[in-house]
């Protein structure tokens, strides 16, 4: 490299000699490791289009450097990257990626992971790269349809890995690019076979794990609103269709809230719900009973990944979410027989912000739509208020969380004294007062008001009345906006 420059390299990429291209590309990808200058020079050069060609050069030598140039010159690059997609530099990666060389393999999805950071690629990338790459790598290194064990070398652990983290980018993009992966054959059962086995052979923390959760956590979202028509149709069952509602269907029959009432509903969730859990193929495991239970292991026994739990709760969180009907069947699988919510609690006590977000919002859900509020409440109410603030001093997780925790605590208080008989005794009418108090800001604002609305149903409970009295506070405290 002594002799050598950035125009001298660019220009041994087009020599004919194999060893001065390597020479080249070599030198290339040692320049440009973080040299903001030497990347934008060497696009200025046309480097570039010279490398796209060598991907798929005869000389195996050649298309490793080339490839591992490129990955260095796109990195943090947004013109570059633009530049090689603009080289039909996607279409002679996925030609690439058929070699069965594990170093090639390696810089073709550590570029494809490089390039999904770039938004206004992601739905290109979807577009041009899905298939190929879940018939070529997802499948194969996920163990799925092989022996069904994950059986990686080091090597592959990398190419599956660096394929996750580019799947991982994508998810977060558009609606149509969630779509398009949602219906991508093999896609979906590769990251729920992936991550059931890693459980299975106690490898939950794996980072590539991680990947794969996040991306079922970001296909699951807007879940009921974006899954097929007929899917959605057979979910909610004969109880609710577009131009009827539940109260509609059961007039001259008997009311919403009779014994016979609920016994219909129960017994036609259990009819749709063994339906459904049947086999499940594709996108129907974002939806099927079987998830809940590979969330909930996650949950137990992930102990230091937090990225991992939290997308876990926040993939729970997204399918329980809503008034659709399969949201309330999930949540009470969850509550009754996946028994999640002391897992769930056990992360509130140590979660941070982020965490935080996901579990109280899946809580919210969970309370929502639980049976027992009584039994609920005697579980959430101590360690929800625990992390309230009750003054100026006291460190208060964002809004969003306490609008969710207070959400919780509304949700069971309307019909279960329990709750409010417990958040008296917590501590938390003091903490609910000063929330109500605290409107400097938008943010705030909205805490405010929703403390002022669970504190106003408290009052209801005319047997607590005397306990608010002997903590000072008086009737108009609770009822005044």
């Amino acid at each position: 490299f002594d002799d050598i420059d950035l125009p001298s390299a660019v220009k041994y990429l087009i020599a004919s000699d194999p060893n001065l291209q390597v020479l080249g590309a070599a030198y290339l990808q040692h320049k440009c490791y973080s040299d903001a200058n030497a990347k934008k020079q060497a696009r200025s050069l046309q480097a570039m289009p010279k490398l796209v060609k060598l991907f798929n050069s005869p000389n195996q030598e050649v298309q490793r450097h080339a490839t591992g140039a490129m990955r260095n010159l796109i990195y943090d690059n947004a013109e570059n990257k633009l530049a090689l997609v603009e080289e039909n530099g996607i279409y002679e990666l996925m030609r690439t990626l058929r070699e069965p060389d594990d170093e090639l393999r390696k810089n073709v999805t550590g570029i494809l992971w490089n390039l999904s950071s770039s938004d206004s690629l992601k739905d290109r990338l979807a577009r041009d790269t899905l298939e190929q790459l879940t018939e070529l790598v997802l499948g194969p290194l996920s163990g799925l349809g092989g022996s069904g064990a994950i059986q990686q070398n080091p090597s592959e652990a990398e190419i599956f890995y660096n394929s996750t983290g580019f799947l991982r980018n994508l998810s977060s993009a558009s609606q149509q690019t969630r779509q398009k992966m949602r219906e991508c054959h093999g896609l979906v059962d590769s990251m729920i076979h992936y991550v059931n086995s890693a459980l299975d052979v106690g490898k939950s923390e794996d980072k590539s794990v991680e990947n794969a959760v996040c991306v079922l956590r970001n296909l699951s979202y807007r879940l009921y609103d974006e899954m097929p028509p007929s899917s959605l149709q057979r979910l909610e069952g004969h109880r609710r269709n577009a131009n009827s509602t539940v109260t509609g269907e059961l007039v001259g029959c008997f009311s919403p809230q009779s014994k016979k009432a609920r016994e219909h509903y129960m017994s036609a969730d259990i009819v749709t719900f063994t339906e459904v859990s049947k086999d499940p193929k594709g996108m129907e495991w974002l939806w099927n009973p079987q998830i809940v239970g590979i969330y909930n292991r996650l949950l137990q026994r992930c102990e230091l990944n937090k990225h991992t739990t939290e997308a876990a709760s926040g993939a729970l969180q997204n399918i329980t979410a809503g008034d659709r009907r399969w949201a309330g069947v999930l949540s009470r699988l969850a509550l009754e027989q996946e028994r999640i919510l002391n897992p769930v609690l056990d992360r509130v006590r140590t979660a941070d912000h982020h965490q935080l977000r996901s579990l109280t919002g899946l809580i919210r859900n969970l309370s929502r739509h639980a049976r027992n509020k009584d039994e609920m409440s005697t579980k959430v109410v101590s360690h929800l208020i625990e992390k309230l603030p009750g003054s100026v001093g006291d460190k208060s997780p964002p809004a969003d969380v306490i609008v969710n925790i207070i959400a919780v605590l509304n949700n069971l208080v309307v019909e279960s004294p329990m709750a409010a008989r417990d958040i008296v005794y917590f501590d938390g009418l003091r903490k609910l007062f000063y929330i109500k108090k605290r409107r400097d800001s938008s943010d705030h604002e909205k805490s405010s008001r929703a403390a002022a609305s669970l504190l106003g149903n408290m009052w209801q409970y005319t047997k607590l009345h005397r306990d608010f009295k002997t903590k000072g506070y008086r009737k108009e405290d609770f009822l005044s906006l």
